[in-house]
C-alpha cells in the first residue's frame, strides 16, 4: 500500500486476525466463534456465552455449573466501591461512572495483575460480573434508594432487574433480558472493541483496555443509538404521525435513528430477535404503541428508500429501546447495558491482542505544511 493510499474511519481495512467474531453483513448474519447468534439466542444463556467467548469453546455441563458459580460469586461490590460509586456526582451520566469504576475495580482484585496472555481474568471476572452492581447501585443511590445486594440463584439477566428495581422478575421477563445482553455481547471490530485492542497493544492492563472502550462506547457515533430511537418514538407520538414526520425529516436530511448499519446490507438478525421479544412483552402487558410506531417507521422508512434505489433496515437498536422500556428500565441506562454485555467481548479481544500481539502504530497521511518562517513574537497576529 503506499503512503498516499487510506480509508477515511479505516472503512474497508482489515487492521487484524480474529477467530471471536463473524459478521457477515451481506446476507445478514452474525457468529461468535462458529455459532449463529440465532442459535445463540435460543438456547445459551449469557454465562454461556461468555465462557465461550473466553475460552473459545462451549462449555460441557460441570464447566459450565463451575463458570456460573465464579460468575455470581463475583457479583458483590466491596464496600470501598460502593462508597465510591455513592459519592460519584449525581448528575453524571451512568457511562461516565462506569468509565471510572472499571479501573477502581482493579485495586480491589486478589490476584497480581499480569500484562500478558496468562493473566488471570478469566479466573476473577470483575470486568464482566461487576458492571451490573456498578450500574444499578449508581441509579438506585441517584434516585434516594438503597443499594440492593446481587442474587446467585439468578442468570446475569434476571440479576440485573433484581438489582435495579428490588423486585425480583418473573421468568420470562429475565430470560429475555439475559437474551438481550447474548445479542450485545460482541460484533467483531467495532469502535469499542478496536479501542480495548489498542490499548491492549501496548500490554497495558485489561482494566485500563475495557475502561478505554467504554469510553468509546459512550460517543453518540456509538452507543446510545437506542436512547434516540426512543426520543424519536416519543416525538413522533402515534401511527398516524408517522408518516407527515418521516417526509419532513427526510427532507431535512435528519437521521433516522436506529435504521441502517456500517456493515449490514440486510436486516442486523439482532434485530429480528429484539422485535420478537417487543411483540412478547408489548401483548404481555398491554401496551402496543411504540411496536406499532416502529413498525410504520420502518414501512415508511423502507417505501421512501427504496424509491431512491437505497434498501436500508433495522438495525439492534430500533427495537432493543422499546424491550428496555417495557421492562422498566430508563433510557439513560440503555448505553450501559450494552456495556456490561460486550464486556465479555471486549475481554475475549484483549486476550486474543495479547496472544499473537503487535504495538498498533498505524502511519498518517500528513496534509499540512512544511518548512514554515519562524516569525518572532512581534509580528505574530
Amino acid at each position: 500500500m503506499s503512503e498516499t493510499t487510506f480509508a477515511k474511519g479505516l472503512e474497508g481495512v482489515i487492521a487484524g486476525e480474529s477467530g471471536i467474531c463473524k459478521v457477515d453483513g451481506e446476507q445478514g448474519r452474525l457468529y461468535y466463534y462458529g455459532y449463529s447468534i440465532q442459535d445463540l439466542a435460543a438456547h445459551a444463556s449469557y454465562e454461556e456465552v461468555a465462557y465461550l467467548l473466553l475460552y473459545g469453546k462451549l462449555p460441557n455441563k460441570s464447566q459450565l455449573s463451575d463458570f456460573s458459580v465464579r460468575m455470581r460469586e463475583s457479583r458483590d461490590l466491596k464496600p470501598p466501591i460502593v462508597q465510591m460509586i455513592r459519592g460519584f456526582p449525581r448528575q453524571s451520566h451512568p457511562m461516565e461512572l462506569l468509565q471510572s469504576t472499571v479501573n477502581f475495580l482493579s485495586g480491589y482484585i486478589d490476584h497480581k495483575i499480569e500484562h500478558s496472555p496468562t493473566c488471570n481474568c478469566r479466573q476473577t471476572l470483575h470486568q464482566i460480573a461487576q458492571l451490573p452492581s456498578v450500574i444499578t447501585a449508581f441509579h438506585r443511590f441517584r434516585n434516594g434508594k438503597d443499594f440492593v445486594p446481587p442474587k446467585k440463584h439468578l442468570s446475569h439477566g434476571a440479576n440485573f432487574l433484581w438489582q435495579l428495581n428490588g423486585v425480583e422478575p418473573d421468568k420470562e421477563d429475565g430470560d429475555i433480558m439475559d437474551t438481550c445482553l447474548v445479542l450485545h455481547a460482541e460484533h467483531s471490530f467495532n469502535a469499542s472493541t478496536f479501542t480495548a485492542r489498542v490499548v491492549a497493544s501496548s500490554l497495558s492492563s485489561c482494566y485500563c483496555s475495557i475502561s478505554a472502550a467504554i469510553g468509546s462506547l459512550f460517543g453518540s457515533l456509538h452507543g446510545g443509538a437506542n436512547e434516540k430511537v426512543m426520543a424519536m418514538v416519543k416525538e413522533i407520538g402515534s401511527v398516524e404521525n408517522v408518516r407527515p414526520w418521516m417526509e419532513k425529516a427526510l427532507s431535512e436530511k435528519r437521521k433516522v435513528m436506529g435504521m441502517g448499519h456500517r456493515v449490514y446490507k440486510a436486516k442486523d438478525p439482532r434485530a429480528i430477535v429484539m422485535e420478537e421479544f417487543l411483540k412478547a412483552l408489548s401483548k404481555k402487558y398491554g401496551d402496543t404503541r411504540k411496536l406499532d410506531i416502529l413498525k410504520e417507521i420502518e414501512l415508511v422508512f423502507r417505501e421512501k428508500m427504496e424509491e431512491k434505489g437505497k434498501p436500508i433496515y433495522p438495525n439492534v437498536d430500533f427495537f432493543s429501546g422499546a424491550v428496555y422500556s417495557l421492562l422498566g428500565i430508563p433510557s439513560n441506562l440503555y448505553t450501559p447495558i450494552f456495556a456490561m454485555a460486550r464486556a465479555s467481548g471486549w475481554l475475549s479481544h484483549i486476550l486474543e491482542q495479547r496472544s499473537d500481539n503487535r504495538l498498533f502504530r498505524p502511519k498518517a497521511l500528513y496534509t499540512g505544511d512544511i518548512d514554515r518562517k519562524w516569525p518572532p513574537i512581534e509580528e505574530r497576529e
